[in-house]
Formats: C-alpha cells, sequence, structure tokens
C-alpha cells in the first residue's frame, strides 16, 4: 500500500497535461489491449436496448426463419392462439412477423392539416416466429416444416405431418407480384 502511495504522489500534476478522464497509464500497470470493433450500422431502426450482433462488414447477423411471406401460419401462443392467418412481412433482425389481421394494436394518430380530425386506428403488431407454425389449408392441421431435395434438384419445405410441399414457384412468383403492386401504389 506505502508503495503505490508513494508512486501516486510521483505523479506531477501539471497545467498542461490534465489526465482528468482518460485512462491513467503506469509502468507497472500495463492497460489490457483491446481489439478494435467497427461500429454496428443497421438500416433498420432499433429500441436503445436492441444491441444486435454484427458481422465483421458491420450488418447485423440474420436469422433464418421457417415462415416466408405469403405463408400460412398457426398462431400457437399469445392472445390469438388458434388462430389461422398469411404471412405479409417478416424482419429477420429479430424473427419477428407480421401476419394479416393478427395481434391488433390501436394506434392513436393526430391530425396532418388544420381541420381534420384525429383517428385511431388499428394496426398490426409483429409476432416472434417461435409462436407460430405452418397450416394445411387441405387437412386443417399445424405441423413443423422439413427441407428435401426434389429429383430435378430444387430444395423445398414440407410439412412433416402432411407431407404437403409448401414451396411452390407460383406462390412465390405470386407473393412477390403482390408485393411490387403494393409498392407502386404507396409511390403513386
Amino acid at each position: 500500500m506505502a508503495s503505490l502511495q508513494s508512486s501516486m504522489i510521483s505523479i506531477s500534476l501539471s497545467s498542461n497535461s490534465s489526465f482528468l478522464g482518460q485512462r491513467f497509464s503506469h509502468p507497472l500497470f500495463p492497460t489490457p489491449v483491446r481489439s478494435v470493433e467497427k461500429p454496428c450500422l443497421i438500416v433498420m431502426r432499433l429500441k436503445r436496448w436492441e444491441r444486435k450482433e454484427c458481422k465483421p462488414n458491420s450488418l447485423p447477423v440474420l436469422q433464418k426463419m421457417h415462415v416466408k411471406i405469403g405463408d400460412t401460419v398457426k398462431i400457437i401462443a399469445g392472445n390469438d392462439k388458434g388462430k389461422v392467418g398469411e404471412v405479409t412481412k417478416i424482419f429477420k433482425h429479430n424473427s419477428t412477423v407480421i401476419v394479416k389481421d393478427m395481434k391488433l394494436k390501436t394506434k392513436h394518430v393526430k391530425s396532418r392539416e388544420e381541420g381534420e380530425p384525429g383517428q385511431i386506428i388499428k394496426v398490426e403488431a409483429p409476432i416472434h416466429s417461435s409462436n407460430m407454425m405452418l397450416y394445411s389449408k387441405e387437412q386443417k392441421v399445424a405441423s413443423r416444416v422439413g427441407h428435401k431435395v426434389l429429383e430435378d434438384g430444387s430444395r423445398v419445405r414440407y410439412l412433416l405431418k402432411t407431407g404437403e410441399i409448401i414451396d411452390n414457384k407460383d406462390d412465390w412468383n405470386r407473393a412477390v407480384k403482390e408485393k411490387k403492386e403494393k409498392a407502386a401504389e404507396v409511390t403513386a
């Protein structure tokens, strides 16, 4: 303890160099070397407490999900448990999904222009992908997802209970076409 006090006394404080707010480096106590990490530049608007793991190129690590846009799913947890709906939007950075007419929240909207009244509207909130299972419309059963490669070399998803193939080029093209139409309506 005495040696530490004597070393602290030997530090000269001059008006030119102030060490307030900086790390104190001493030859007997070297500062640990830390690896330099790039800041995570995420395009999505994230909450302050959502810390994301990043790749070396500063993009967030995206999670793989068992659902895609246009899939019919059954909600297996939450207030909407047991309801069936269609996936309309996916957020891969936190594995959440928006299902049509599920988990409706009320939103109070202020008036934009003078004289226009404010509104109370219903908005679909995201649901975590672990709270839903893919649903077969024909056999009316929810099932987990499996993956297999067909004879033509294409990799598809299928329902484990029924064996029904989910991925279909026609369904995918239809979902992409609807998405482009909605984007065109918004911009127009």
